[in-house]
């Protein structure tokens, strides 16, 4: 059944611009005809609507991950049967998947050796989830498995924790089947830290019942409760117990981050709310106990307090959120299975050590070929994206990934430590940056309200005040100068400017993007698979579609568990159409020709037929063509708009690619950018050599692939489009999804709008402050005036975010 027949609701004008199964933009034509932006939605939007669980589109977020190529891509589940045995208490056999229990016998799943009343359990990390349209989607998955029987999905933590019947579930089955909808699990890491979002939780919902509880004790002396009420003291005490958990509870947050940074010789922004917390208590607590209500200001600390909370609040969970869509774990390189039947993490690996390497995974250190010959991908490594075949006794770098079918024997010739990969999927540490602006201005605040509360409080004693009117007035000035512009606002704009991006289908992994992008004077590019896409792209599909139901057959057959990137160009093109059941029977591959089955053969031209150019790709039967197929490296289809966009703002935009300087230059060129930006034939270091001395403090780079992985950690900022490898998704700053690079013009779009609303914020705070700070010095401030003036304060402040943010959120055209 064909996606353009699925039961939906009438497409409107907007869905007409946005795909059917995940929301980001249509930005081609061709696109905007099928509905959707990708091969992958296409068929994940199929394979919702025929196992039933359409509702899911009523449930999801407007925009969710598109599902890209990873749910075509043959992934090796070796270590997940392991591990399900491993838990049912069985051995898994070296020979085939089934598991042996301690006796030797065969079981389908696993072995009865453990009580029968203990239910197996599994934990596992699950990458893709990002709303609960997501988890409600992979429990349904899970339920139509034989043998399910529970399953506990965290979108907090990117975990899911399975039970099943013991003998009659498998693991491997329901990853395979999640993958299929674009889910990608994997090994269970190490226990995660609790989200900082979750503890401030906790904390404003305290924080907001002590608030509550200190008006309900505190108005009724604003409204004229006499000293002699007899309940007037047990009030008074009720209040200070409650102001005193409140600053137990919500200010000791803000004031350790405050003496952290002052440490480290930083000037927080935490500091100034810090200072406004601790004056207002200690004052109130003076006040108390000297029976002055003129310095009780409880009321004032408890809902200062609880909006801080919730302000600090609003930004952290914007960019847990995002982060959750990636697995939380440092990415973990496949086990590697030896000659000898045993598993190994790579860590273990030493040199001499004889592998087996299924097709799809990865070499995890440099190796020497045993086989006759195979075919290896070296995209990851030096971005070529056509395949090298090596042979028998040559060296296959690691990085290098087997695309041929079947297993290849490679003996390791070096440890672990000292691989490419170990170093490129190593986590770089950087220091947090430093928001020099803020700093000058909370520098500026300090030393302002700092400097008036010292002046007034000497003026008044110099005045004749006594020593409680002075220090009433010094109280007043520091309680009332309310940093709610940086302490409440500036947070807020950065969580709705957060919200606008994920709209436009970008996702902030860190806080400190915001600050960085400013400085940004230079775009760096990986080529393959960041301005170009991930896989050739098939530039007559009309031949594909003229295929019969046979040749169809044959070509998923000839195609499926298949890693070369004409393989899984194909898989996504027949898979994203119609549905298709393969040819029965064994494939078989010459290398650096093609594939058979039966009589049907797939590859080279003039291989196994007569007509077909050297340069297509045909599939035929018993020498007969039935199609011939061209494929080309295209670049993203918005690249040249948007980078012409990009280079009219002042940004210098350049190319850095470990493929041939010809086709780097090639596509400099089509894109409209000069030759000299381009930069073909660059190592990983190279990459990184290259940022240190020419864009060491302003350069935004975006790549893809692990051969990128040492240009991210020199760069101010780092973006990537692809999020299923386990390279730099962890190392970005920020991920975007869809087809093109749009989303990248979004975000510099979005941070001007940002920086607007916040100096609008600041000019507001300044008159605020000079107006409140005014009454203050001269002594015109009371309690109940404060409690008045900061709601209206803190609601005029939110206005203007609201405001001032509403432009990030119209879509464009």
């Amino acid at each position: 059944m064909s996606p353009a027949v699925l039961p939906a609701s009438p497409p409107t004008a907007r869905a007409k611009l946005t795909c059917r199964h995940c929301g980001a933009p249509l930005i081609d034509p061709r696109m905007r005809e099928t509905g959707f932006c990708c091969a992958g939605c296409s068929y994940v939007f199929r394979l919702v609507h025929e196992h039933g669980l359409a509702g899911y589109y009523n449930i999801k977020d407007e925009i969710t991950t598109p599902a890209d190529a990873a749910v075509f891509q043959p992934r090796d589940y070796a270590w997940l049967e392991a591990a399900q045995c491993e838990v049912e208490g069985g051995v898994r056999s070296p020979s085939g998947p089934e598991c042996q229990g301690p006796l030797g016998a065969p079981t389908q799943a696993g072995s009865e050796s453990r009580p029968s009343h203990k239910i197996p359990e599994l934990t596992l990390d699950v990458q893709g989830i990002s709303c609960a349209g997501c988890v409600w989607l992979i429990e349904r998955i899970f339920q139509q498995i034989p043998g399910a029987r529970a399953i506990v999905v965290n979108p907090q933590y990117g975990t899911m924790r399975l039970r099943w019947v013991r003998g009659q579930f498998s693991a491997a089955d329901f990853a395979r089947k999640l993958q299929a909808f674009g889910y990608l699990a994997g090994p269970a890491g190490e226990t995660v830290a609790e989200p900082e979002s979750r503890g401030l939780v906790k904390r404003i919902g305290l924080c907001a019942a002590f608030a509550m509880n200190i008006m309900l004790f505190a108005f009724p002396a604003y409204f004229g409760m006499e000293p002699t009420f007899e309940y007037a003291r047990l009030f008074n005490l009720l209040t200070l117990a409650f102001g005193t958990l409140s600053f137990l509870v919500g200010g000791t947050y803000f004031l350790g981050r405050a003496v952290r940074a002052l440490r480290e010789g930083a000037m927080h922004i935490d500091l100034p709310i810090a200072i406004g917390i601790l004056g207002a208590y200690l004052g109130s607590l003076y006040g108390w106990i000297a029976g002055e209500e003129r310095f009780v200001y409880f009321d004032f600390v408890g809902t200062f307090i609880l909006l801080m909370l919730v302000g600090r609040w609003a930004q952290v969970a914007a960019v847990e959120r995002n982060r959750r869509r990636l697995l939380s774990q440092q990415p973990k390189p496949q086990r590697v299975r030896l000659a000898t039947g045993d598993t190994i993490p790579p860590e273990q690996l030493v040199a001499g050590q004889i592998m087996q390497l299924p097709a799809g995974q990865t070499v995890p250190v440099e190796s020497r070929l045993l086989a006759d010959e195979a075919a290896f991908s070296l995209m990851s490594i030096n971005g070529e994206s056509e395949p090298r075949i090596f042979r028998a006794g040559q060296r296959v770098p690691a990085g290098a990934v087997a695309v041929s079918r079947g297993e290849w024997r490679l003996a390791a010739l070096q440890p672990w430590s000292d691989s490419l990969l170990a170093q490129l999927l190593q986590l770089g540490e950087r220091a947090d940056e430093r928001h020099v602006l803020l700093e000058k201005i909370v520098r500026g605040y300090l030393i302002g309200i700092i400097a008036v509360a010292a002046l007034s409080g000497v003026g008044w004693w110099l005045a004749g005040a006594d020593a409680p009117r002075t220090w009433a007035i010094v109280t007043a000035v520091l309680v009332v100068s309310c940093p709610c512009a940086i302490g409440l606002a500036f947070p807020l704009a950065d969580e709705m400017a957060t919200i606008a991006l994920r709209r436009r289908g970008v996702f902030v992994r860190d806080g400190n993007l915001f600050t960085k992008l400013a400085q940004v004077r230079k775009l760096v590019f990986d080529k393959t698979g960041t301005l170009t896409l991930e896989t050739p792209v098939l530039q007559n599909p009309e031949a594909l579609h003229a295929l019969g139901p046979e040749a169809r057959a044959a070509l998923l057959a000839l195609v499926q568990d298949n890693p070369h990137p004409v393989s899984q160009c194909l898989l996504e093109n027949l898979l994203g159409e119609d549905k298709v059941s393969p040819l029965p029977g064994a494939v078989h591959e010459t290398i650096g020709f093609g594939v058979e089955l039966g009589p049907w053969s797939l590859g080279r031209g003039g291989w196994h037929d007569a007509h077909g150019a050297w340069n297509e790709t045909v599939l035929a039967r018993a020498g007969v063509v039935h199609a011939c197929f061209r494929f080309a490296d295209t670049a993203r289809t918005d690249a040249r708009a948007e980078l012409g966009a990009l280079e009219s703002r002042g940004f210098q935009t350049f190319i850095l690619s470990g493929d041939s300087r010809e086709k780097v230059v090639s596509l400099a060129t089509s894109l409209g950018l000069p030759p000299s930006r381009a930069f073909g034939e660059f190592s990983p270091q190279a990459k990184a050599d290259w940022l240190d001395t020419h864009a060491a403090d302003d350069a935004l780079m975006l790549g893809d692939g692990a051969n990128d992985s040492l240009a991210f950690d020199r760069a101010l900022c780092r973006g990537t489009p692809v999020i299923h490898r386990g390279v730099l998704e962890q190392k970005a700053d920020f991920y975007y999804l869809g087809r093109g690079i749009g989303g990248l013009r979004a975000l510099f779009d979005i941070d001007v709008i940002r920086r607007r609303t916040q100096v609008a914020i600041l000019v507001f705070s300044v008159v605020y402050n000079l107006l409140a700070v005014g009454l203050a010095v001269a002594g015109h401030m009371s309690p109940l005036l404060a409690a008045i003036l900061m709601p209206i304060n803190s609601l005029l402040t939110l206005a203007l975010v609201t405001g001032g943010m509403r432009p990030a959120f119209r879509r464009t055209a």
